[in-house]
């Protein structure tokens, strides 16, 4: 397809900051909303392309709509920060995309989750599993591609890439950082999984090119369309573990449990515990995204190695020296 104009909503955060940064990457003009753009700005990462900034809010249908002018895709990357006031917050802002895509005539990308299904589709999900989620955040997942689907009926395409748990250099918000907090020196490792049971990582830079690889195959995606990457699967919840320690060269690095009883007492008063607590299944049974779909279309998934991945998301997050093995990983990549 010819390279256009895409919107991002969410370029602040991970996964739409790595999307916008791939899009740039592969020769698109994009354009990114925020509350403050010189703020936004100021924080891109030194040495990259940065995208068109401008000020708008994903609650405020008008400033999408004029923002997706002249776009030829919208990536809805965007979520209430802290986790605060899902119910009330998410479907309004997809609302507002999809006044937006209607508007522009551009297709929607949404980075997807495990959350919509249920334990009737588990352990292993492809893209016609059934969704009956059991938690709440999962069922207004469901919602957001209900609607999404319905709009594909007016004539507003939508593109869905779902992965596992996000870890990446440019996200603190997510169950990588309760492994490795960012910002921290490592002195220990977190182990939130049930002994033996395996755990689905993705790693942003791979999921963005994922997403954009698929959107310039147009003529192979149907109006409303559903890719499961397969990322990394660490199949007894030590893989990650041990990747971690040979970033920071400690082998001995100790794993400490996660404190669920914490996050159980805590959840009526901390709303990034409740949302936790909600996610906990995930962890205590084996969940997997299978790709055969997404390998009919792209012939392969785009995969960073482990190693790789893991020393670049901790360096990325503070978490490591510059002199260490991640540093000296890092300067090859």
């Amino acid at each position: 397809m010819e390279l256009g104009m895409a919107l991002v909503l969410g370029a602040t955060g991970g996964i739409g900051g790595e999307t916008a940064a791939a899009l740039l990457r592969r020769g698109w003009r994009v354009r990114a909303l925020a509350r403050d753009p010189a703020k936004a700005a100021a924080q891109w990462p030194a040495g990259t392309a940065q995208p068109e900034w401008v000020a708008g809010d994903a609650l405020d249908a008008d400033s999408v709509i004029a923002a997706a002018r002249g776009a030829s895709l919208i990536v809805h990357a965007v979520n209430p920060p802290g986790y605060r006031n899902w119910r009330t917050l998410v479907l309004p802002m997809l609302e507002s995309t999809i006044r937006a895509a209607e508007a522009s005539g551009a297709r929607i990308a949404l980075p997807g989750t495990v959350y919509n299904y249920g334990p009737d589709a588990f352990p292993d999900l492809v893209e016609t599993s059934p969704q009956h989620p059991d938690t709440r955040k999962g069922a207004i997942r469901v919602q957001m591609e209900q609607r999404l689907r319905e709009a594909a009926g007016r004539g507003v395409r939508t593109l869905i890439v779902r992965a596992g748990d996000f870890f990446g250099p440019r996200s603190g918000n997510n169950w990588f950082a309760q492994l490795a907090k960012p910002g921290r020196p490592l002195a220990a490792t977190t182990d939130p999984g049930r002994r033996g049971v395996g755990h689905q990582w993705a790693y942003l830079p791979d999921v963005a090119e994922t997403i954009v690889q698929l959107v310039e195959r147009e003529s192979a995606l149907a109006a409303f369309d559903t890719f499961h990457m397969a990322g990394h699967w660490d199949a007894d919840g030590t893989r990650m573990q041990a990747a971690i320690r040979r970033a920071c060269g400690r082998p001995d690095l100790p794993a400490r449990r996660f404190p669920w009883w914490l996050v159980t007492l805590a959840s009526p008063f901390v709303p990034l515990f409740r949302e936790l607590r909600e996610m906990r299944y995930l962890w205590e049974q084996p969940v997997r995204l299978r790709n055969a779909r997404l390998l009919s279309v792209l012939g392969s998934e785009p995969h960073t190695a482990l190693d790789t991945a893991v020393a670049t998301a901790l360096q990325g997050l503070g978490c490591l020296g510059d002199g260490g093995p991640a540093g000296a990983l890092r300067s090859t990549l």
